[in-house]
């Protein structure tokens, strides 16, 4: 299959002036556009979804033997497309990082806790429940705050939204507050080298939720809680907790301490 594919592709890009050309107008990083000519390596289902709407044909016609894909495209017109010149920058460069971002994921999509130590409210361990899922051929995530600081009002629900990419053996994560759009995060973890996912590691940076929207860095620890939960129960049990808490396991606060050992130049995640 990758073989007619390869020479499929072949033939499609000779409508064009040049390979360059086909790339630049795809969007896609010409090293890897060759190791799908050279049949090394099979596109991804959302590249390929993208390579057929530039072309102007179905996916499962790039996959036909090479003669019978030769005599379709002589029949019809091959599309000379320009719709790729027209996505946004942010699109272009979204559409990059899913190129080689996805793969790898589907570990990791669950339910888990995430602790580090609050940036509104010093010196206290913030609990959050974070949820991440697969959708077609991309990976989202929420997370979900729960604050309820007097222990009296209504506790306040904070939601983020946002993506997930595992690039060279690091899990990135960027989010934005989804109410009132007015704060982003982004979270480097440390990926699990293990099959299967207990714990996660890393630096989260943000601002705080005092009035001086500080920018602030905290180590965080993901706990994998399962792919499904009973979703009302285990979010009751988020929320602000101090150090010596028994709800918080002491090696997650040991974790998440902020601490710089003498010599540090950097703050850097513990592993």
């Amino acid at each position: 299959m990758s073989e007619d594919l390869a020479k499929n592709l072949q033939l499609l890009c000779s409508y064009y002036k040049s390979v360059a050309e086909v790339c630049r107008r795809l969007n896609i990083n010409r090293p890897q556009f060759n190791r799908y000519l050279n049949a090394t390596t099979m596109p991804s289902k959302n590249t390929l979804r993208r390579i057929g709407e530039f072309f102007g044909v179905e996916v499962e016609e790039m996959m036909l033997p090479q003669p019978q894909f030769s005599q379709l495209v002589q029949s019809r017109p091959i599309r000379q497309s320009t719709a790729q010149t027209s996505l946004t920058p942010e699109q272009k460069h979204i559409n990059q990082l899913n190129e080689s971002g996805q793969s790898g994921l589907s570990k990791y999509c669950g339910y888990y806790y995430e602790y580090y130590m609050s940036m509104a409210c010093p010196g206290q361990v913030l609990r959050t429940l974070v949820d991440i899922r697969s959708q077609g051929d991309k990976t989202y995530y929420q997370r979900t705050e729960r604050l309820n600081p007097d222990g009296v009002s209504k506790a306040f629900h904070g939601v983020y939204s946002g993506m997930v990419q595992l690039l060279s053996d690091r899990l990135f994560l960027m989010d934005y507050e989804q109410e009132t759009h007015v704060e982003m995060t982004q979270t480097i973890l440390y990926p699990s080298f293990q099959n299967r996912v207990v714990r996660l590691t890393g630096l989260r940076l943000g601002v705080s939720g005092s009035g001086e929207r500080a920018p602030c860095c905290a180590r965080v620890v993901y706990e994998y809680l399962g792919k499904s939960i009973q979703k009302k129960q285990v979010l009751s049990r988020c929320g602000l907790f101090e150090l010596d808490s028994s709800e918080i396991e002491q090696s997650i606060v040991s974790a998440i301490r902020n601490d710089m050992k003498e010599g540090d130049w950097h703050f850097r995640a513990k592993f």
